[in-house]
Protein backbone atom coordinates (compact mmCIF):
# COMPACT_ATOMS: atom_id res chain seq x y z
CA UNK A 1 0.00 0.00 0.00
CA UNK A 2 1.11 3.55 -0.67
CA UNK A 3 2.78 5.22 2.27
CA UNK A 4 3.34 8.98 2.31
CA UNK A 5 5.25 11.12 4.77
CA UNK A 6 2.59 13.29 6.37
CA UNK A 7 4.08 16.57 7.59
CA UNK A 8 1.12 16.77 9.97
CA UNK A 9 2.52 14.37 12.56
CA UNK A 10 5.93 13.95 10.91
CA UNK A 11 5.59 10.26 10.03
CA UNK A 12 4.96 7.82 7.21
CA UNK A 13 1.31 6.89 6.99
CA UNK A 14 -0.64 4.52 4.78
CA UNK A 15 -2.51 6.68 2.32
CA UNK A 16 -6.30 6.65 2.48
CA UNK A 17 -8.34 9.38 0.79
CA UNK A 18 -11.07 11.28 2.56
CA UNK A 19 -13.46 10.32 -0.23
CA UNK A 20 -12.66 6.84 -1.66
CA UNK A 21 -14.26 7.73 -4.99
CA UNK A 22 -12.22 10.89 -5.57
CA UNK A 23 -8.83 12.01 -4.26
CA UNK A 24 -8.86 15.79 -3.88
CA UNK A 25 -5.53 17.62 -3.98
CA UNK A 26 -4.69 21.31 -3.82
CA UNK A 27 -1.22 22.65 -4.33
CA UNK A 28 0.45 25.99 -4.03
CA UNK A 29 1.19 27.35 -7.48
CA UNK A 30 3.62 29.94 -8.79
CA UNK A 31 3.91 33.50 -7.54
CA UNK A 32 3.83 35.08 -10.96
CA UNK A 33 5.52 38.38 -10.23
CA UNK A 34 8.49 36.74 -11.96
CA UNK A 35 9.32 33.74 -14.09
CA UNK A 36 9.41 30.30 -12.46
CA UNK A 37 12.90 28.78 -12.16
CA UNK A 38 13.84 25.10 -12.06
CA UNK A 39 13.65 25.07 -8.26
CA UNK A 40 9.98 26.07 -8.51
CA UNK A 41 9.49 23.50 -11.25
CA UNK A 42 10.89 20.75 -9.03
CA UNK A 43 8.06 21.28 -6.55
CA UNK A 44 5.39 21.33 -9.26
CA UNK A 45 6.85 18.19 -10.85
CA UNK A 46 6.75 16.22 -7.60
CA UNK A 47 3.08 17.20 -7.32
CA UNK A 48 2.50 16.11 -10.92
CA UNK A 49 4.18 12.79 -10.14
CA UNK A 50 1.91 12.33 -7.12
CA UNK A 51 -1.22 12.84 -9.25
CA UNK A 52 0.03 10.53 -11.99
CA UNK A 53 0.97 7.78 -9.55
CA UNK A 54 -2.37 7.93 -7.77
CA UNK A 55 -4.07 7.58 -11.14
CA UNK A 56 -1.72 4.73 -12.07
CA UNK A 57 -2.80 2.85 -8.93
CA UNK A 58 -6.47 3.30 -9.81
CA UNK A 59 -7.62 6.44 -8.02
CA UNK A 60 -9.68 9.17 -9.61
CA UNK A 61 -7.96 12.47 -8.81
CA UNK A 62 -9.08 16.09 -8.92
CA UNK A 63 -6.39 18.70 -8.41
CA UNK A 64 -6.33 22.45 -8.05
CA UNK A 65 -3.32 24.75 -8.22
CA UNK A 66 -3.55 28.28 -6.88
CA UNK A 67 -1.78 31.04 -8.81
CA UNK A 68 -0.62 34.06 -6.80
CA UNK A 69 -1.11 36.97 -9.18
CA UNK A 70 -1.63 39.82 -6.74
CA UNK A 71 0.80 40.58 -3.93
CA UNK A 72 3.37 43.13 -2.75
CA UNK A 73 6.06 41.72 -5.03
CA UNK A 74 3.83 41.84 -8.11
CA UNK A 75 2.87 45.45 -7.45
CA UNK A 76 6.51 46.45 -7.02
CA UNK A 77 7.65 44.55 -10.12
CA UNK A 78 4.88 46.03 -12.27
CA UNK A 79 5.76 49.52 -11.08
CA UNK A 80 9.43 48.97 -11.90
CA UNK A 81 8.54 47.77 -15.41
CA UNK A 82 6.00 50.53 -15.94
CA UNK A 83 3.12 48.15 -16.71
CA UNK A 84 -0.05 47.00 -14.98
CA UNK A 85 0.00 44.08 -12.59
CA UNK A 86 -2.33 42.17 -14.90
CA UNK A 87 -0.06 42.61 -17.90
CA UNK A 88 2.92 41.44 -15.86
CA UNK A 89 1.20 38.39 -14.40
CA UNK A 90 -0.63 37.38 -17.59
CA UNK A 91 2.73 37.18 -19.36
CA UNK A 92 4.35 35.13 -16.58
CA UNK A 93 1.36 32.79 -16.29
CA UNK A 94 1.50 32.13 -20.02
CA UNK A 95 5.21 31.36 -19.83
CA UNK A 96 4.74 29.11 -16.80
CA UNK A 97 2.00 27.06 -18.47
CA UNK A 98 4.05 26.70 -21.65
CA UNK A 99 7.06 25.40 -19.70
CA UNK A 100 4.88 23.17 -17.51
CA UNK A 101 3.39 21.60 -20.64
CA UNK A 102 6.85 21.06 -22.11
CA UNK A 103 7.95 19.32 -18.89
CA UNK A 104 5.00 16.95 -19.15
CA UNK A 105 2.94 18.32 -16.26
CA UNK A 106 -0.74 17.56 -16.39
CA UNK A 107 -2.84 20.71 -16.30
CA UNK A 108 -4.66 20.87 -12.96
CA UNK A 109 -8.44 20.63 -13.09
CA UNK A 110 -8.60 24.06 -11.48
CA UNK A 111 -6.14 26.92 -11.90
CA UNK A 112 -7.72 29.69 -9.84
CA UNK A 113 -5.97 33.05 -9.75
CA UNK A 114 -6.02 34.94 -6.47
CA UNK A 115 -7.35 38.00 -8.31
CA UNK A 116 -10.44 36.01 -9.33
CA UNK A 117 -11.42 35.31 -5.72
CA UNK A 118 -11.33 38.70 -4.04
CA UNK A 119 -15.01 38.43 -3.12
CA UNK A 120 -14.40 35.08 -1.45
CA UNK A 121 -11.55 36.63 0.54
CA UNK A 122 -13.87 39.41 1.66
CA UNK A 123 -16.51 36.90 2.78
CA UNK A 124 -13.93 35.00 4.83
CA UNK A 125 -12.68 38.23 6.39
CA UNK A 126 -16.21 39.25 7.33
CA UNK A 127 -16.73 35.88 9.05
CA UNK A 128 -13.44 36.21 10.93
CA UNK A 129 -14.30 39.76 12.01
CA UNK A 130 -17.64 38.56 13.40
CA UNK A 131 -15.88 35.82 15.35
CA UNK A 132 -13.40 38.30 16.79
CA UNK A 133 -10.43 36.44 15.32
CA UNK A 134 -9.67 39.25 12.86
CA UNK A 135 -9.74 43.01 13.49
CA UNK A 136 -9.26 46.34 11.76
CA UNK A 137 -6.18 48.46 12.38
CA UNK A 138 -5.00 51.44 10.37
CA UNK A 139 -7.20 50.59 7.40
CA UNK A 140 -5.95 46.98 7.23
CA UNK A 141 -7.37 43.75 8.63
CA UNK A 142 -5.20 41.45 10.76
CA UNK A 143 -5.56 37.89 12.07
CA UNK A 144 -4.86 37.21 15.76
CA UNK A 145 -3.28 33.72 16.11
CA UNK A 146 -3.66 33.76 19.89
CA UNK A 147 -7.43 33.60 19.36
CA UNK A 148 -7.12 30.22 17.61
CA UNK A 149 -6.66 26.99 19.53
CA UNK A 150 -4.03 24.76 17.96
CA UNK A 151 -2.45 27.47 15.82
CA UNK A 152 0.84 26.31 14.33
CA UNK A 153 0.04 22.59 14.55
CA UNK A 154 1.48 21.76 11.13
CA UNK A 155 4.86 23.30 11.85
CA UNK A 156 4.73 22.25 15.49
CA UNK A 157 4.89 25.70 17.06
CA UNK A 158 5.25 26.07 20.79
CA UNK A 159 2.68 28.80 21.36
CA UNK A 160 3.99 29.34 24.88
CA UNK A 161 6.77 31.35 23.26
CA UNK A 162 4.32 33.56 21.35
CA UNK A 163 4.45 37.15 22.63
CA UNK A 164 1.36 38.32 24.47
CA UNK A 165 1.96 41.92 23.43
CA UNK A 166 0.38 42.66 20.06
CA UNK A 167 2.83 42.83 17.15
CA UNK A 168 1.57 43.26 13.60
CA UNK A 169 3.23 42.11 10.39
CA UNK A 170 1.83 43.98 7.42
CA UNK A 171 3.88 42.64 4.48
CA UNK A 172 2.63 39.78 2.31
CA UNK A 173 5.86 37.83 2.71
CA UNK A 174 9.15 38.20 4.50
CA UNK A 175 12.57 36.95 3.38
CA UNK A 176 14.02 33.77 4.77
CA UNK A 177 12.46 30.84 6.55
CA UNK A 178 11.39 32.22 9.89
CA UNK A 179 8.31 32.80 11.98
CA UNK A 180 6.89 36.27 12.47
CA UNK A 181 5.50 35.95 15.95
CA UNK A 182 2.56 38.27 15.88
CA UNK A 183 -0.66 39.11 14.04
CA UNK A 184 -0.55 38.71 10.27
CA UNK A 185 -2.29 40.77 7.63
CA UNK A 186 -5.39 39.58 5.75
CA UNK A 187 -6.44 42.75 3.90
CA UNK A 188 -4.45 45.67 2.54
CA UNK A 189 -6.65 48.75 2.64
CA UNK A 190 -6.40 51.19 -0.30
CA UNK A 191 -7.35 54.86 -0.31
CA UNK A 192 -9.23 54.50 -3.58
CA UNK A 193 -9.00 53.18 -7.15
CA UNK A 194 -5.49 52.11 -8.07
CA UNK A 195 -3.74 49.20 -9.73
CA UNK A 196 -4.15 46.06 -7.69
CA UNK A 197 -7.08 47.28 -5.59
CA UNK A 198 -10.79 46.42 -5.68
CA UNK A 199 -13.97 48.08 -4.45
CA UNK A 200 -15.65 45.57 -2.11
CA UNK A 201 -18.16 45.33 0.71
CA UNK A 202 -15.38 46.19 3.16
CA UNK A 203 -14.05 49.06 1.06
CA UNK A 204 -11.14 49.52 -1.34
CA UNK A 205 -8.28 47.10 -0.94
CA UNK A 206 -6.77 43.76 -1.85
CA UNK A 207 -6.42 40.41 -0.10
CA UNK A 208 -3.03 39.61 1.35
CA UNK A 209 -1.07 36.57 0.23
CA UNK A 210 -1.91 34.96 3.57
CA UNK A 211 -5.61 34.59 2.73
CA UNK A 212 -5.39 33.90 -1.00
CA UNK A 213 -5.12 30.11 -0.83
CA UNK A 214 -8.12 29.99 1.47
CA UNK A 215 -10.19 32.26 -0.77
CA UNK A 216 -9.36 30.25 -3.90
CA UNK A 217 -10.17 26.94 -2.16
CA UNK A 218 -13.60 27.93 -0.90
CA UNK A 219 -15.55 27.36 -4.15
CA UNK A 220 -14.07 23.93 -4.78
CA UNK A 221 -14.20 21.95 -1.54
CA UNK A 222 -16.94 21.12 0.95
CA UNK A 223 -15.04 18.41 2.84
CA UNK A 224 -11.43 17.92 3.95
CA UNK A 225 -8.92 17.61 1.13
CA UNK A 226 -7.12 14.30 0.85
CA UNK A 227 -3.77 16.01 0.21
CA UNK A 228 -2.34 19.53 0.33
CA UNK A 229 1.11 20.07 -1.21
CA UNK A 230 3.69 22.79 -1.42
CA UNK A 231 7.35 23.64 -1.06
CA UNK A 232 9.21 23.29 2.23
CA UNK A 233 9.29 27.08 2.69
CA UNK A 234 5.50 27.05 3.04
CA UNK A 235 5.90 25.27 6.36
CA UNK A 236 6.97 28.61 7.78
CA UNK A 237 3.88 30.79 8.22
CA UNK A 238 1.97 30.16 5.00
CA UNK A 239 0.35 26.76 5.42
CA UNK A 240 -0.40 27.20 9.10
CA UNK A 241 -1.97 30.56 8.24
CA UNK A 242 -4.20 28.86 5.66
CA UNK A 243 -5.16 26.13 8.12
CA UNK A 244 -6.00 28.65 10.85
CA UNK A 245 -8.12 30.77 8.51
CA UNK A 246 -10.20 27.98 7.00
CA UNK A 247 -10.55 25.85 10.12
CA UNK A 248 -11.78 28.94 11.98
CA UNK A 249 -14.78 29.21 9.65
CA UNK A 250 -15.36 25.55 8.74
CA UNK A 251 -16.10 22.68 11.13
CA UNK A 252 -13.62 20.20 9.63
CA UNK A 253 -9.88 19.86 9.00
CA UNK A 254 -8.45 21.44 5.86
CA UNK A 255 -6.57 18.32 4.71
CA UNK A 256 -5.74 14.79 5.84
CA UNK A 257 -2.23 14.65 4.35
CA UNK A 258 0.33 17.43 3.97
CA UNK A 259 3.31 16.89 1.65
CA UNK A 260 6.25 19.26 1.23
CA UNK A 261 8.99 19.24 -1.38
CA UNK A 262 12.51 20.31 -0.44
CA UNK A 263 14.87 22.86 -1.97
CA UNK A 264 16.92 22.74 -5.12
CA UNK A 265 20.43 24.15 -4.67
CA UNK A 266 22.76 25.37 -7.39
CA UNK A 267 26.33 24.17 -6.88
CA UNK A 268 25.58 23.90 -3.18
CA UNK A 269 23.95 27.33 -2.76
CA UNK A 270 20.33 28.44 -2.65
CA UNK A 271 19.18 30.23 -5.79
CA UNK A 272 18.89 34.00 -5.47
CA UNK A 273 19.02 37.08 -7.65
CA UNK A 274 21.76 38.57 -5.49
CA UNK A 275 24.01 35.56 -6.17
CA UNK A 276 23.15 35.58 -9.86
CA UNK A 277 22.68 31.82 -9.84
CA UNK A 278 19.02 31.43 -10.85
CA UNK A 279 18.58 28.68 -13.44
CA UNK A 280 15.73 28.46 -15.95
CA UNK A 281 14.72 25.61 -18.23
CA UNK A 282 15.95 27.37 -21.38
CA UNK A 283 19.45 27.55 -19.89
CA UNK A 284 19.45 23.75 -19.65
CA UNK A 285 17.99 23.49 -23.13
CA UNK A 286 20.80 25.66 -24.45
CA UNK A 287 23.25 23.24 -22.80
CA UNK A 288 21.80 20.42 -24.90
CA UNK A 289 19.33 18.83 -22.48
CA UNK A 290 15.80 17.91 -23.51
CA UNK A 291 12.71 18.69 -21.44
CA UNK A 292 12.57 14.96 -20.65
CA UNK A 293 16.13 15.19 -19.30
CA UNK A 294 15.13 18.14 -17.11
CA UNK A 295 11.97 16.44 -15.86
CA UNK A 296 13.87 13.27 -14.99
CA UNK A 297 16.68 15.09 -13.19
CA UNK A 298 14.22 17.05 -11.05
CA UNK A 299 12.24 13.90 -10.19
CA UNK A 300 15.06 11.40 -9.71
CA UNK A 301 16.14 12.80 -6.34
CA UNK A 302 13.59 12.11 -3.60
CA UNK A 303 11.24 15.02 -3.07
CA UNK A 304 11.99 15.17 0.68
CA UNK A 305 15.71 15.55 0.13
CA UNK A 306 17.57 18.66 -0.97
CA UNK A 307 18.71 18.29 -4.58
CA UNK A 308 21.87 19.93 -5.85
CA UNK A 309 21.95 21.15 -9.43
CA UNK A 310 25.10 21.20 -11.51
CA UNK A 311 25.49 20.39 -15.18
CA UNK A 312 27.38 17.17 -14.41
CA UNK A 313 24.49 15.93 -12.27
CA UNK A 314 22.00 16.50 -15.07
CA UNK A 315 24.36 14.78 -17.51
CA UNK A 316 24.61 11.76 -15.22
CA UNK A 317 20.85 11.29 -14.80
CA UNK A 318 20.27 11.96 -18.50
CA UNK A 319 22.72 9.22 -19.48
CA UNK A 320 20.97 6.82 -17.07
CA UNK A 321 17.58 7.70 -18.54
CA UNK A 322 18.75 7.29 -22.14
CA UNK A 323 20.25 3.90 -21.39
CA UNK A 324 16.87 2.68 -20.19
CA UNK A 325 15.20 4.33 -23.16
CA UNK A 326 17.47 2.39 -25.54
CA UNK A 327 16.48 -0.89 -23.83
CA UNK A 328 12.81 0.05 -24.16
CA UNK A 329 13.15 0.88 -27.84
CA UNK A 330 14.85 -2.49 -28.52
CA UNK A 331 12.08 -4.22 -26.58
CA UNK A 332 9.35 -2.61 -28.66
CA UNK A 333 11.22 -3.34 -31.87
CA UNK A 334 11.37 -7.01 -30.89
CA UNK A 335 7.65 -6.99 -30.05
CA UNK A 336 6.66 -5.44 -33.35
CA UNK A 337 2.88 -5.68 -33.79
CA UNK A 338 2.48 -8.85 -31.74
CA UNK A 339 -0.35 -9.17 -29.25
CA UNK A 340 0.82 -9.16 -25.61
CA UNK A 341 1.21 -12.48 -23.82
CA UNK A 342 1.55 -11.98 -20.10
CA UNK A 343 4.84 -13.08 -18.67
CA UNK A 344 6.54 -13.20 -15.27
CA UNK A 345 9.04 -10.56 -16.42
CA UNK A 346 6.23 -8.06 -17.04
CA UNK A 347 4.69 -8.82 -13.65
CA UNK A 348 8.06 -8.42 -11.98
CA UNK A 349 8.61 -5.06 -13.66
CA UNK A 350 5.30 -3.73 -12.32
CA UNK A 351 6.01 -5.20 -8.89
CA UNK A 352 9.42 -3.59 -8.36
CA UNK A 353 8.16 -0.22 -9.60
CA UNK A 354 5.18 -0.23 -7.27
CA UNK A 355 7.22 -1.42 -4.28
CA UNK A 356 9.57 1.56 -4.47
CA UNK A 357 6.92 4.12 -5.41
CA UNK A 358 4.68 2.98 -2.55
CA UNK A 359 7.55 3.93 -0.23
CA UNK A 360 6.81 7.66 -0.25
CA UNK A 361 7.31 8.10 -4.02
CA UNK A 362 10.97 7.06 -4.25
CA UNK A 363 11.30 7.72 -7.98
CA UNK A 364 15.04 7.13 -8.20
CA UNK A 365 14.81 3.75 -6.47
CA UNK A 366 11.81 2.77 -8.61
CA UNK A 367 13.55 3.73 -11.85
CA UNK A 368 16.74 1.93 -10.85
CA UNK A 369 14.75 -1.20 -10.01
CA UNK A 370 13.05 -1.10 -13.40
CA UNK A 371 16.42 -0.61 -15.10
CA UNK A 372 17.86 -3.67 -13.33
CA UNK A 373 14.93 -5.83 -14.42
CA UNK A 374 15.21 -4.68 -18.03
CA UNK A 375 18.92 -5.53 -18.13
CA UNK A 376 18.09 -9.10 -17.11
CA UNK A 377 15.83 -9.65 -20.11
CA UNK A 378 17.44 -11.57 -22.95
CA UNK A 379 15.51 -10.62 -26.08
CA UNK A 380 16.78 -13.69 -27.91
CA UNK A 381 15.05 -15.94 -25.39
CA UNK A 382 11.57 -14.37 -25.33
CA UNK A 383 8.81 -14.28 -27.92
CA UNK A 384 7.47 -11.16 -29.60
CA UNK A 385 4.26 -11.64 -27.62
CA UNK A 386 6.14 -11.69 -24.33
CA UNK A 387 8.15 -8.64 -25.38
CA UNK A 388 4.86 -6.86 -26.16
CA UNK A 389 3.58 -7.57 -22.64
CA UNK A 390 6.78 -6.26 -21.05
CA UNK A 391 6.71 -3.16 -23.27
CA UNK A 392 3.07 -2.56 -22.36
CA UNK A 393 3.93 -2.68 -18.66
CA UNK A 394 6.80 -0.29 -19.27
CA UNK A 395 4.49 2.08 -21.14
CA UNK A 396 2.14 2.04 -18.16
CA UNK A 397 5.00 2.82 -15.78
CA UNK A 398 6.09 5.64 -18.05
CA UNK A 399 2.62 7.21 -17.81
CA UNK A 400 3.87 8.24 -14.36
CA UNK A 401 7.48 9.09 -15.17
CA UNK A 402 7.25 10.40 -18.76
CA UNK A 403 10.96 9.69 -18.99
CA UNK A 404 11.41 6.41 -20.88
CA UNK A 405 9.65 6.54 -24.23
CA UNK A 406 9.97 9.40 -26.73
CA UNK A 407 7.14 11.93 -26.56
Amino acid sequence: MLKLFNTLGRKLETFSPVNPSLVTIFTCGPSVYQRAHIGNMRTFLFEDLLVRYLEYTGYAVRRGMIITDIEDKALLQAEQEGITVKKLTDHNIGQFLKEADALGMKRPDYLPRASEHVDHAVTIIQDLLKKGIAYWHGGNVYFAPLKVRGFGKLFGLDMKTWPKKVRRFHKDTYPGVQWNKGDFILWHGCSGPQDGCWQTEIGWGRPSWNIQDASALIPYIDEPLSIYCGGYDNLYRHHDYTIAILESIRPYPLARFWLHGYHLLVNGSKMSKSKGNIVYTDMLRDAGFSFADIRFFLLYGHYRQTLNYCEDAVQKTSSHRRMVRSLAVKLEKHAGSAKPKQTAAADRLAEVFKTEMDNDLHVGAAFDAVARELKLIDLSSISAEEAAAIAGTLRSIDSVLLSIFPR
